[in-house]
């Protein structure tokens, strides 16, 4: 028996387990706020299926001082406020563009691997990437991780957003992506030669 290509989709879209955070970068971010011009916007997905974690910093610019570092901060006391250590590789993400002013970013990390993150974070989350991967997840859940950008000029960090889900789509819009699919599947089988002859 054949399963229409529509319901694979369909059923793949509903079985997927990455969570996907955002943020806007910002001086007010910081904690204490400061009064840089610099902006940015970033995307976190974290999937603890695949043990991936997957950053991209689509944009940042305005900064007042060239880059020393960024990482994702973890965990806060209290959702959306405070701050907390470097949960992710110190002192920096791995190719991260230092000494700019504006920049983008794009990097995937495996979660099992111990380079991935902070030694202290994985020391304070019970020694094994496992633990640390374990606290991001629930830091993100509970919107007590921040991702920062660093530079000369604020060496504490100069633009930071905390983390925070992504909107979903409405329902309505899931429905009718999948009224597109299977269009486009109802499509294709009038267009594609029948199997039984």
């Amino acid at each position: 028996m054949r399963i229409p290509a529509a319901a694979l989709c369909i059923g793949w879209i509903a079985s997927a387990t990455p969570i996907t955070y955002v943020a806007m970068l910002s001086g007010l971010g910081e904690i204490p706020p400061d009064s840089s011009p610099g902006t940015g916007t970033a995307e976190v997905i974290i999937d603890t299926t695949a043990n991936t974690l997957f950053v991209d910093i689509f944009s940042f610019s305005g900064l007042t001082a060239p880059t020393t570092a960024s990482h994702i901060h973890c965990c806060t006391a209290t959702p959306l406020t405070g701050t907390a250590g470097v949960a992710t590789q110190v002192p920096s993400f791995s190719g991260f563009p230092l000494g700019v002013t504006s920049g983008t970013y794009t990097q995937t990390f495996d979660m099992t691997l111990a380079s991935t993150w902070n030694p202290a974070f994985v020391t304070a989350e019970g020694g094994t990437p496992a633990g640390a991967e374990a606290a991001l997840a629930a830091g993100l859940a509970a919107g007590d991780a921040y991702l920062n950008i660093h530079t000369t000029a604020f060496p504490g960090g100069e633009i930071s957003g905390f983390l925070v889900p992504a909107p979903v789509p409405e329902p309505a819009n899931f429905f009718l992506m999948a009224a597109v699919l299977i269009a486009f599947a109802a499509w294709r089988r009038l267009r594609t030669p029948s199997d039984h002859k």
